[in-house]
């Protein structure tokens, strides 16, 4: 028996993120970049990025058919039996018989002949009552973020930290949030191309939408924004809206000498360099090699050539004898902000983690300061939901930081409300302390932080 091509794809993306750390969206966008039919692409991307947000609840499921947990068994053993059990679970319009056969086969593949009788056996058993609701299994004792800790697929720890600060309907609303496929949201190296650009991804056939949060981004639906003219010509780059806005808080002028710390991918980059104009300054950096490469090739796909790329690690004192008007600090965090885009984050996270990167964030944010020049701007950011990851952060640089303030609250609403889609309020993401903040459940973008600070 054969297996479909997209389901050897999304296995090869499980195997690469459970035993090779990989991130699910990179490992998909190599795999889905050759010549393959799009209903292949769709159906392997949900397989994998499903299995990825669903893995406890699916393990949990699964075990009640058999007599061991899932994670001891083999780990191509595990996949297949995750990839059976969420096509028989959540996808509709997949046979039970394809999904149970091919998740065999794919055992056999692996080389682990000897299990494929229990996969089969497993699955069948599992297709019998795969609908129906999990609650019914969940333990009538279990604590609330047990509860919803399983039926929503997310560790026990991760949602008693949001009951704590949310309660509950708020944090039942995050972990649904999570567990959405994001929208595909895209932002436009040159606005004034906007038109063309949209009448070119709908030649493609894919169906534009207007954004959510900003009035200069858009979402597509119906394939991928990256295998479009528009994309390889780089009149778009595919780019989460929360994200799109972080450097638009920084208020970069024409002629500025700009900073963009810990800057890889490159995604906020391309927004400094032109507002910052020919006369400007614009300066990116990351301590790994392998990262200022893909930044390179990202610069060049969307014609920015005026960035100059620096390696360094921004944990140690930064090495320019020269101030800089603007600096932005989009510090590496827990990612907690984007479990729906990357959702291996939270089985891979732990908490004692939180600690540690606040203190790296800590000593970022105190170097980038030292090259504030006076009167300028420096924007600290992540995508974390985590206080120790955002305010704390912020809270205790500035206590050893006299000239440093954060922007008021109503500075930061004026430079970001000229940006934003129609209907919305600035309001609505900067708080009465002047940060910057979006959420999931409630703005359809992943979750970020932004403290906009200025040098007195």
């Amino acid at each position: 028996m054969t297996v479909s091509r997209s389901r050897q794809i999304a296995y090869d993306v499980l195997r690469r993120v459970e035993a090779g750390g990989a991130y699910a969206s990179d490992v998909l966008h190599a795999e889905l970049s050759g010549p393959i039919q799009p209903a292949d692409a769709a159906l392997a991307t949900e397989i994998a990025m499903g299995v990825l947000r669903w893995r406890r609840l699916l393990d949990f499921l699964l075990e009640r058919q058999m007599n061991q947990a899932v994670e001891r068994l083999d780990l191509p053993v595990a996949l297949a039996l995750r990839m059976g059990a969420y096509q028989l679970r959540y996808l509709e319009r997949i046979p039970a018989r394809a999904a149970v056969n091919e998740s065999v086969e794919l055992v056999k593949r692996a080389r682990k002949s000897s299990a494929a009788s229990l996969v089969n056996a497993v699955l069948r058993k599992f297709a019998a009552e795969a609908r129906l609701p999990a609650e019914r299994y969940v333990a009538p004792d279990a604590g609330t973020a047990e509860r919803l800790a399983l039926s929503h697929s997310h560790p026990t720890w991760m949602v008693e930290r949001w009951l704590a600060r949310f309660g509950e309907e708020e944090t039942a609303a995050l972990l649904e949030a999570n567990n959405r496929a994001p929208r595909l949201s895209c932002a436009l190296p040159e606005p004034e191309q906007r038109t063309d650009v949209i009448r070119s991804l709908e030649e493609s056939g894919l169906r534009v939408e207007p954004g959510v949060l900003l009035k200069s981004a858009f979402a597509v639906e119906g394939g991928s924004p990256a295998r479009t003219p528009a994309f390889r010509s780089g009149r778009i780059s595919i780019q989460d809206e929360a994200s799109q806005a972080i450097p638009l808080l920084l208020g970069v002028r024409e002629g500025d000498r700009v900073l963009d710390l810990c800057a890889a991918p490159g995604g906020k980059t391309p927004a400094l360099a032109r507002a910052a104009g020919r006369s400007g300054l614009v300066v990116a950096t990351d301590r790994h090699a392998h990262r200022l490469r893909a930044m390179a090739a990202q610069f060049e796909r969307v014609g920015l050539r005026t960035v100059q790329l620096t390696g360094l690690d921004a944990t140690h004192a930064l090495p320019f004898r020269d101030g800089f008007e603007r600096i932005l600090v989009d510090a590496p965090c827990s990612g907690t902000g984007t479990l729906a885009r990357h959702p291996e984050i939270r089985w891979r996270l732990r908490p004692e983690r939180l600690a540690e990167s606040s203190e790296q964030q800590r000593q970022m944010l105190a170097n980038a300061l030292e090259r504030l020049a006076p009167g300028g701007r420096l924007v600290y950011s992540t995508c974390s939901l985590e206080p120790e990851e955002n305010e704390h952060v912020v809270a205790a640089v500035l206590k050893t930081w006299p000239s440093i303030r954060l922007a008021r609250a109503s500075e930061t609403a004026r430079t970001i409300a000229a940006h934003l889609a129609p209907g919305l309020s600035a309001e609505g993401f900067v708080d009465r302390d002047g940060f910057f903040r979006t959420w999931p459940a409630a703005h359809r973008t992943d979750g970020f932080f932004a403290a906009p600070l200025e040098k007195t």
